[in-house]
C-alpha cells in the first residue's frame, strides 16, 4: 500500500481546519487539509462572521479580499419581544476595522480562506477525501488513513466537526452540557432593503430568528428537543400558521413553504472535550466544543482556536521541533473563552428559551434590562462587544515564512 507523508494533517475543511491550514502553511509548515465533501456548498451552516474574525483578516492583510465576497452587513442586532421592537446591540463603536457582523455564506468564507492558503506552496487541500482512521505508533498518533491510504504526519489536527470521528478514536473525554432545543431552518423570500433587518421574535410559546440575507430571510424556528416529528405530524399548514402568527410581517412569503423538504432540522448540541489533545493529535473547533447557535459564535470561536494553535505550534513545527509538549498550551488558552461562551449560552437557554418555548410563560413586554438598553443606548455597547469581539481574542502571532507566491493563487484542481 502506497504511503504518503506531510508535516501537518488537518481532518476537516471547515472554518477551524481551513484557517489552521492557511496559518501553518504561511509559517512554512507542509500542510495537508482533507475535506470529505466535494465542495463547501452546504446550506444552513453558520455564516455570521464577527468583527473579531474580520480583525484577524486585517492582521493578515486580507480583509479587503474577505469583504469582496458576497455578504450583507448587520451593524445592529434588534428583536421583537412581546410585540415591541427593541435594539440589543450596536456594533458601530467597536474597536475594529469592520464594525458590523458580516452575513456571509460559509462556502464563500471558506473559498476565500482556501484561495489565500493556495498562495503558499506548502499548502494542499484535497476534496472528496474522508479520514476514516488514525495511524498509531504505540500510544502516539502518527497520522491518519484516507481512502485506504496511510498518511503519516508529525501532527494531526482534528477539525472534523461536532460529531468528530477522530476525537472518538483518540478516546478524548467529552462532557455533554445539554441543549433543550432543536431548530428548523428554512428560507423565505423578502424584498431587498437599504439596511439589514435581521431580528429575533420572542412571543409567548414561540421563538423565531430571522437573518436578513438581502433577498431572502434565513429563518430559525426554535422548539423543544425531540419535538421535530410531532411538529411534522401536525402538518405543514399548522407550521406555516405558527410562523405567520409569530412574525406577521413575513406576509405571504410563508406560503412558499410547500414541502417539509424545504425545512431542515438542526439538532442542537452543547458539549466540550475536557482533554483536547494526546501525543500527535489536537482537536479544535466544533470537534473540541460544539456550540449552540445562540449568538452565532460557532465560526468565530473555531477560527480563534485555529489562530491560537498556529501561534503556539506553527513556528516550532517550521523549525522541525516536536510539538507534543506544547499541545496543552492551546487547550489552556482556549478553554476559558469556551467555558464562558457556553455558560452564557446555557443561561440564555435556561432563562429565555426554557421560559418562552418550553414553559409558555406569557411574554407581554421586554424584560427590564432590555427596556433599560432602550432608555440608555450606550448600554447596547456591552452585548455588542461580548458578541462582536468575544473573550480572550486572539491575534496572529504565528510566523510568516515569506513563501507566498506572487500573483493570483492557482485554481483548485478539477475532478
Amino acid at each position: 500500500m502506497t504511503e504518503e507523508s506531510t508535516d501537518l494533517l488537518i481532518a476537516g475543511g471547515g472554518p477551524a481546519g481551513m484557517m489552521a491550514g492557511l496559518l501553518f502553511a504561511r509559517a512554512g509548515v507542509r500542510t495537508l487539509v482533507l475535506e470529505k465533501h466535494a465542495d463547501f456548498l452546504r446550506d444552513f451552516r453558520g455564516d455570521t462572521v464577527h468583527p473579531s474574525t474580520m480583525e484577524l483578516f486585517h492582521e493578515l492583510g486580507a480583509l479587503d479580499e474577505l469583504l469582496s465576497r458576497p455578504h450583507d452587513k448587520a451593524a445592529q442586532l434588534s428583536g421583537i419581544i412581546g410585540g415591541e421592537k427593541v435594539r440589543i446591540a450596536d456594533f458601530s463603536h467597536l474597536p475594529a476595522h469592520a464594525r458590523f457582523i458580516a452575513l456571509m455564506p460559509q462556502w464563500d468564507f471558506l473559498d476565500c480562506v482556501a484561495d489565500l492558503a493556495r498562495a503558499y506552496p506548502s499548502f494542499s487541500l484535497r476534496m472528496n477525501a474522508e479520514v476514516t482512521d488514525l495511524l498509531w505508533e504505540g500510544d502516539r498518533v502518527a497520522g491518519a488513513i484516507c481512502d485506504n491510504v496511510p498518511i503519516r504526519a508529525k501532527l494531526v489536527i482534528a477539525a472534523d466537526g461536532r460529531r468528530s470521528l477522530l476525537r472518538g478514536q483518540a478516546a478524548l473525554p467529552l462532557m455533554d452540557l445539554g441543549a433543550p432545543i432543536d431548530v428548523f431552518w428554512f428560507r423565505l423570500s423578502k424584498e431587498r432593503t437599504s439596511d439589514n433587518r435581521s431580528t429575533g421574535v420572542i412571543a409567548t410559546g414561540r421563538l423565531l430568528a430571522l437573518l436578513d440575507r438581502g433577498d431572502y430571510w434565513q429563518c430559525a424556528y426554535v422548539f423543544a428537543k425531540g419535538m421535530a416529528d410531532d411538529l411534522r405530524e401536525r402538518g405543514l399548514d399548522n407550521f406555516r400558521d405558527d410562523v405567520a402568527a409569530t412574525a406577521p410581517f413575513l406576509g405571504g412569503a410563508v406560503g412558499e413553504l410547500q414541502s417539509w423538504d424545504q425545512v431542515k432540522l438542526l439538532t442542537v448540541e452543547l458539549d466540550r472535550l475536557t482533554e483536547w489533545h494526546r501525543p500527535g493529535l489536537l482537536a479544535i473547533g466544533d470537534a473540541a466544543h460544539a456550540m449552540s447557535p445562540i449568538g452565532g459564535v460557532g465560526i468565530n470561536l473555531a477560527v480563534q482556536d485555529a489562530v491560537a494553535a498556529a501561534n503556539y505550534l506553527a513556528g516550532p513545527m517550521a523549525d522541525g521541533s516536536d510539538v507534543d509538549d506544547l499541545l496543552w498550551r492551546v487547550q489552556r488558552r482556549r478553554m476559558l473563552p469556551t467555558r464562558i461562551v457556553q455558560a452564557m449560552q446555557r443561561t440564555a437557554q435556561n432563562r429565555i428559551i426554557d421560559r418562552v418555548v418550553l414553559k409558555n410563560v406569557p411574554i407581554t413586554r421586554p424584560p427590564g434590562v432590555v427596556r433599560l438598553m432602550q432608555r440608555f443606548p450606550i448600554l447596547q455597547l456591552i452585548p455588542a462587544y461580548l458578541i462582536g469581539m468575544g473573550f480572550r481574542r486572539e491575534h496572529v502571532r504565528s510566523p510568516d515564512a515569506g513563501f507566498r507566491r506572487a500573483g493570483p493563487p492557482p485554481s483548485p484542481p478539477r475532478d
